[in-house]
Order: C-alpha cells, then sequence, then structure tokens
C-alpha cells in the first residue's frame, strides 16, 4: 500500500527471492552504503526523508538525512539518498521514511513572501509556532546541558525575534535563515504524515569480502627443483611453498590462493599444453580431481599430509595471510565418487560417462556433476567437503565455474555455511552472462571475477568502473584479476614490461579487492600459440621452475612495483572501498582518469583522512603501453568534495591551481586545478596516483 507521502524505487534493493525471502542486497561492515528512494507528493508543501539502519539486534540507528540529487533527466527528478554505513558483520536492514516537513515548507515561504512584503507577520507567527514544537519536544526529553542547551537557546531567540514587531523585518529575518537556526531545525525535523517504506535487507560481511589484494600460485611449484640424477622434475611442497609465503607477505598480498590440492587422476590424465598423450611423470592438471590417493578431502601426496597443509596455512596465518582453496565440484575418471556414486554423472547414450566440454576446449580428464540425478545426497557430500576443510583453518574458497551448477544449490549451501560460519567468504569464478554472475552474487557469493580482464579501451574501461562501483554493486562485488592460469589477456602477450604496469595500476587502484597469478611479476607473456589466452607450458598441466631471487637481483621482477601498489592500497582508505570512484573527463582517448575518496564531509565516506577529513586519491593511466601520450585532465571537483578552484594558468600547474598533488609511485609534488596537462611515457611510467595534499 502507498503511503501518505509516497516513497518508490528503493535502492539498494533486490527483486528476486529465494528461499529464505526477499534476497539481501551486499554490504560490508565499515563501508558506506547509498540508500536512494524516489520520494514525492501533492501539492507544494515541502517533504523530508531519512534512512535508518536496522541492525542484527533488531535495534534502529540513528536516521541519517536523505538530500536531493541533481536532476540530470527526467528519470532522477525526485531523487533522494543518503548514505549509510553499518559497523559489524550480520543480518542488517534498513527503512525509509518520508514526511511532510512544515519547516522547510515555512523556510520556503517566507524567504519569498516576507521579502515580497506579502503576509509579513502572519509568516513570523506561523514560524514562531513551528519553533515553538520543535522546542517543547527538546524540553520533553531529559538532560539540559551541552549541546541540547545552545540548540535550545537558538531556538528561544528566534521565536523572540518572530515575534519582535520593534525590530526591523530584514534583521528579523535574517535571523530565522541564520546557519545556526537552520542546523537545530534539520537535527529535530518536525515529521506530519509519516510514512515508512521497508524494511529492506542488507546481508553485512566482514571487510575482507570487499577488500583485500591476492596472489595465486601452485603449491607443487613453489621450491620444486630439478634432479639432475634422475633428471626428473621434483614436486614442491606444502613445506617449500611455506617458504614462499614471506615473499608474498612482503609484496604487501593479504590472500594466497591455491589452486586444487587434491590428488589427480591418472585416468586421461593431460600432458604439457593441454596434450592427450602425457609421459609417465608428467603430474596432470590439479583440477582433475581424484585417484586411488582419495578425493575433495584429500591432499596429493607429493604436497604433504593434512598435517603439512595445517602447518602451510598456520605460518601463513602467522605472516597476516589467509589461505583460499579451491573448490572445483568435478571428478577426474577415476574419483573415489565414480565407483561410490555412479549415478552423479551423466551417462550418454553409448553407456560412458560424459567428459566436461567448453566447446572448443574439451576436458576428457574431467567428469562434471549432475546435479539433477541425487540432488540430497551431492548437497550433503559438498556441505561435508567444505566443513572438512573450514575445520583445517579455510575461510575462503574460491569456487570454480560455480555457473554450471544450479543457482539453487549455491543458495543452499552457502546459507548453511553462512549459519554457522559467517566469517567464511565464498569467491565465485563465473565468466559468463551478466544476469549469472550477478544472480549468483544476489544468492551468496561474496566476490566475483569479472569482465575486467578483457577491458582496455578507454571507454569502455571507464563504463566498466562505473558498473561494477555504482550499478551492479548492490549484486556482486569485483576482485580484479590481472591474469589467471587460463587467461593470458593479449594486451600482455604483446604491450611488453609498460603493460604489466598499466593493468596492475588498473586493477589495483580501481577495485578494493584485486589478484595476480605467479608469475605475472616475471613478465610472463608467451601464449602456447597465436590467437590464444593459454600459457605456454602453462603451468595447469606441468611444474613450472621460477627463479624468484635472480629476477629481482637482475632487475628483472615487477615485485617492487606490485609491492609498492599494495603499500599506497593500505596507505589510503579511499582506495579499499568500492562505491566511490568517479571517472573524469581526458581529451586523449588512451588516457583514463578516476578517483576514488573518503571521508567526505557530506557523510558520504565514512574514514578520515589527508586533506581535512578526507582522503582523495586520482589514478590517471596512459593505456597505450607502446607510447607517450600527452593530454588535458578536467577534474570533476564537486565529484572530489572540492570547492571550485581559483583560476589557474593555462597548463594548470601554476601557484593558483588551488590543489598539491603528490604523486605516490615518484614522490614527485605539484599544483593541479580543475584543469591540468599531463604527459605519460609508458617506458618511464604509465601511471601517476596522485594524492590530493591539500586543497584552498
Amino acid at each position: 500500500m502507498v503511503g501518505r507521502i509516497p516513497v518508490i524505487d528503493v535502492m539498494p534493493r533486490i527483486a528476486a527471492s529465494g528461499a529464505a525471502g526477499p534476497l539481501p542486497a551486499k554490504a560490508t561492515e565499515g563501508e558506506p552504503l547509498p540508500v536512494t528512494a524516489t520520494v514525492f507528493r501533492e501539492g507544494h508543501d515541502q517533504l523530508g526523508a531519512e534512512a535508518v539502519l536496522i541492525g542484527p539486534d533488531g535495534l534502529r540507528r540513528p536516521p541519517v538525512r536523505m538530500e536531493p540529487l541533481p536532476t540530470v533527466d527526467r528519470h532522477t527528478v525526485d531523487r533522494y539518498r543518503a548514505w549509510v554505513t553499518p559497523d559489524a558483520p550480520g543480518p542488517w536492514s534498513f527503512e525509509v521514511r518520508a514526511w511532510s516537513d512544515p519547516l522547510a515548507t515555512w523556510q520556503h515561504d517566507a524567504g519569498i513572501k516576507i521579502r515580497a512584503g506579502v503576509d509579513v507577520e502572519l509568516m513570523f507567527t506561523e514560524g514562531r509556532l513551528l519553533f515553538e514544537r520543535v522546542l517543547a519536544r527538546l524540553d520533553a526529553r531529559a538532560g539540559g546541558a551541552g549541546q541540547a542547551a545552545a540548540e535550545r537557546e537558538v531556538l528561544r531567540a528566534a521565536i523572540t525575534a518572530a515575534g519582535d514587531t520593534s525590530r526591523p523585518v530584514e534583521a528579523r529575518l535574517a535571523q530565522l535563515e541564520s546557519p545556526e537556526l537552520d542546523a537545530v531545525l534539520r537535527a529535530h525535523p518536525l515529521r506530519d504524515l509519516l510514512s515508512v517504506e521497508g524494511p529492506f535487507p542488507l546481508q553485512v560481511d566482514r571487510s575482507r569480502a570487499l577488500y583485500g589484494s591476492w596472489y595465486e600460485f601452485f603449491p607443487r611449484s613453489e621450491g620444486a627443483r630439478y634432479d639432475g640424477e634422475t633428471r626428473k622434475v621434483v614436486s614442491g611442497t606444502f613445506a617449500t611453498a611455506a617458504e614462499r609465503l614471506e615473499s608474498v607477505a612482503a609484496m604487501g598480498f593479504d590472500v594466497v590462493y591455491l589452486p586444487p590440492i587434491h590428488p589427480i587422476g591418472e585416468v586421461n590424465r593431460k600432458g604439457p599444453n593441454n596434450t592427450l598423450t602425457p609421459g609417465p611423470d608428467d603430474p596432470g592438471s590439479p583440477w582433475a580431481i581424484g585417484s586411488r590417493f582419495g578425493g575433495h578431502d584429500a591432499v596429493h601426496p607429493d604436497l604433504g599430509t593434512l598435517e603439512d597443509f595445517d602447518a602451510f596455512v598456520g605460518r601463513a596465518r602467522s605472516l597476516g595471510l589467509e589461505v583460499a582453496i579451491d573448490l572445483a565440484l568435478q571428478a577426474a575418471p577415476d574419483h573415489p565418487w565414480v565407483s561410490s556414486h555412479p549415478e552423479w554423472f551423466t551417462t550418454r547414450a553409448d553407456g560412458t560417462i560424459a567428459y566436461a566440454e567448453n566447446p572448443p576446449k574439451k576436458y576428457q580428464d574431467i567428469y562434471p556433476i549432475n546435479f539433477d540425478n541425487d540432488p540430497s545426497g551431492i548437497a550433503g557430500e559438498v556441505l561435508r567437503i567444505v566443513r572438512h576443510w573450514m575445520d583445517h583453518g579455510v575461510r575462503i574458497f574460491r569456487v570454480d565455474n560455480p555457473h554450471t551448477k544450479p543457482v539453487a544449490f549455491w543458495e543452499w549451501l552457502l546459507a548453511q555455511v553462512r549459519s554457522t560460519d559467517p566469517d567464511v567468504l565464498f569467491l565465485s569464478e563465473a565468466f559468463t552472462k551478466p544476469p549469472m554472475m550477478h544472480t549468483l552474487g544476489a544468492v551468496g557469493f561474496h566476490q566475483s571475477y569479472t569482465y575486467f580482464t578483457w577491458r582496455n579501451e578507454k571507454d569502455e574501461l571507464a563504463e566498466y568502473l562505473t558498473e561494477v562501483s555504482s550499478e551492479s554493486d548492490h549484486l556482486m562485488r569485483p576482485n580484479f584479476f590481472v591474469n589467471t592460469p587460463d587467461i593470458l589477456p593479449a594486451f600482455l602477450q604483446y604491450g611488453g614490461p609498460p603493460a604489466f604496469k598499466i593493468r596492475a595500476v588498473l586493477a589495483s587502484m580501481g577495485s578494493p579487492s584485486w589478484g595476480v597469478y605467479a608469475g605475472y611479476e616475471l613478465y610472463e607473456h608467451v601464449a602456447v600459440r597465436p590467437g590464444s589466452e593459454e600459457y605456454l607450458d602453462s603451468e595447469k598441466y606441468q611444474i613450472r621452475i621460477r627463479d624468484w631471487a635472480a629476477a629481482e637481483k637482475e632487475g628483472h621482477s615487477l615485485a617492487p612495483y606490485l609491492t609498492r601498489l599494495n603499500e599506497i592500497r593500505r596507505a589510503h582508505p579511499a582506495l579499499q572501498l568500492l562505491r566511490n570512484l568517479t571517472v573524469h573527463p581526458t581529451d586523449d582517448d588512451q588516457i583514463l582518469c578516476f578517483s576514488k575518496v573518503a571521508g567526505s564531509r557530506d557523510g558520504r565516506f565514512a574514514t578520515s583522512s589527508t586533506t581535512g577529513d578526507r582522503d582523495i586519491v586520482i589514478v590517471v593511466v596512459n593505456l597505450d603501453p607502446h607510447a607517450t601520450r600527452e593530454t588535458m585532465v578536467h577534474l570533476d571537483l564537486a565529484a572530489l568534495g572540492l570547492c571550485q578552484s581559483p583560476p589557474a594558468d593555462p597548463s594548470g600547474r601554476g601557484p593558483d591551481a588551488g590543489l598539491t598533488v603528490r604523486d605516490e609511485l615518484t614522490g614527485a609534488e605539484w599544483g593541479w586545478g580543475e584543469h591540468n596537462y599531463v604527459r605519460l611515457d609508458p617506458q618511464d611510467e604509465p601511471a601517476h596516483i596522485l594524492t590530493v595534499m591539500d586543497a584552498r
């Protein structure tokens, strides 16, 4: 039923409902969340609106006043917004309240009528009566000291001024329009004809669901060595992989992600570069899970034992790293499930079990699970496996190809885990159509891989950054991986070292969560064949021995650059948020500029910072790895929370530019304003990451 003051099109809100009712929108503890709604009424009287968070304890938090958004087209008329910040994980909700605002109506009418000499004393009388209503409400509350006492004095002075006919009309009106009185009236609105919409559900997760730097490596490659006597490659173990963790932590990463660590099937095992003719010593693909040595609840014997895995997790934790492992719901032909539960797979007309395909790719070493056969049995087994690894210290799962399994299954599984362990997180590896990606996020996945990997041009990057930060943000949280064992983008194949810097800057600055796959810092860029995104000698099918120390010693490592990017991320709260990104115009089609802001004075961002109460980071990137580019960058100062700067010289770098910025990559400082000249040589440094140090 529509309220007396209609409130419609409330966001964030997910239209679809799940098994337990309306699906909750995504939120994170400490993350400012925009609540918007269209609010209107009949006639010309003014109205007010506010958003109210309701915590897991059922208690309502203090309301936050909603402000009208600028009207840019017919769809944004009467649109209001407030920024609210849940402060703890759990099931939250929010309401939108709207009311007829007699104070705002009087302020609007009085300013016009009194200046025009129309109903002057009547307007003063009506104002006095409204102020007395506000004062009576304050007097009814306990306490009279501090702010409350000061507010009462402001109201009493206004009541006196409204009725003091001995004073000039202009002086009386000036007092009733003072900022001090306006602040009191806004803090204590009179809510007539109150209408309430909601509550609307929110699921608030821990901060790692939003922010983190991920590093992916294969344990079997870390510490692997070549045995000169046997002429064989000796696999790394959990113990040798643990030795690599210190370097990963030193680069500033928060999560170390391991591809499947389980026994690898021997039937239809793949050889190097995905061939069907493996040698006797070829290790096979870790995603071909299961053999005579066990299934999803076992570890590959070459890596060690469960106790060795526990020690690996413990070492990671001591370095401030969380361990994420792969949850890949599929089986090798010799997985124990194939014999114990053949009904879990698809049997073809010729009696054979169907292997996985993603034409033109074929995965003869993998049997997909058929969730239409014994769904309850499969669900129970998967939940058992997840809880098994949770018992061994895993609190993050990267889920392989969730879009090839029923959404209803994921909704059930994630709800089961959340009911007992709400800190456990799931990353969706679903490179698929947006409706599926969004729905997987809506039913409970905490993070999602994205199309960032294939966005290279300025316009498509600008559009995608805007989409994930302010259009689909209530459905899915992005994790910008620059590469994966499956994906070597063409941009990296042909762009040289500058391309690796460019993509790292875009990912780490553009998304609060980002990730790299090992070898990125060594500029690994050779594809198996032209036009392919598969690595030559892919680590998916063989062990890779890398000499990390030699590469860094010889200056052939990007590790120091990745370290600096992660240092910048940790130092700047603005880079740890999602919903605070603005794209700024540039005059060159190969230079992208965007900013992120935290702690602005309007309450939009909730963190303290460098410029007053704001943390402002401006990122300018040359997207062309082959050529120097020059352009003018035009800043939207309002989006940065800055006033219009004084006129600058044509370069935008003169003493009157209004801003002092520091490049976090080089340490250089200079003056900036609304319009700024930029020149970026990718061979030197393809990006500026600028902190606004002060603003006049």
